[in-house]
């Protein structure tokens, strides 16, 4: 079936609009915790409030709420990872307490995006 052109500009609009939406968006599901020693991706160090995630901008600020306890924080991003699949932040040893899963090691989050 061929396409008018209105047809496909509209999806590529379309298009644009999803890729932007999901990248400025919410995430849901599991985020950890680590103490790294060295240097993160960004060149800084592992802070209180810092977080590693795999394509925000580095020093993006994203809110990260405990889906079991409702516990709630904000976090920069300076690091690249979670590598493990089903993980989508991995914050710092102090952002695990603050949220209530240090000695469980993982929990149920939701991510948002606060600022660029």
């Amino acid at each position: 079936m061929k396409k008018s052109m209105p047809q496909i500009l509209a999806f590529g609009v379309a298009s644009m609009i999803a890729a932007t939406t999901a990248q400025a968006g919410d995430w849901v599901g599991q985020a950890s915790y680590y103490a790294l020693k060295g240097r993160t991706a960004s060149g800084a160090r592992v802070g209180a409030f810092t977080a590693a995630h795999r394509t925000l901008p580095m020093g993006s600020r994203v809110r990260v709420t405990n889906l079991r306890n409702n516990r709630s924080i904000v976090v920069t991003v300076n690091d690249r990872r979670p590598f493990t699949r089903g993980r989508v932040i991995d914050v710092s040893v102090a952002a695990a307490d603050s949220l209530g899963f240090r000695s469980a090691g993982v929990a149920q989050v939701k991510v948002e995006t606060v600022s660029d």
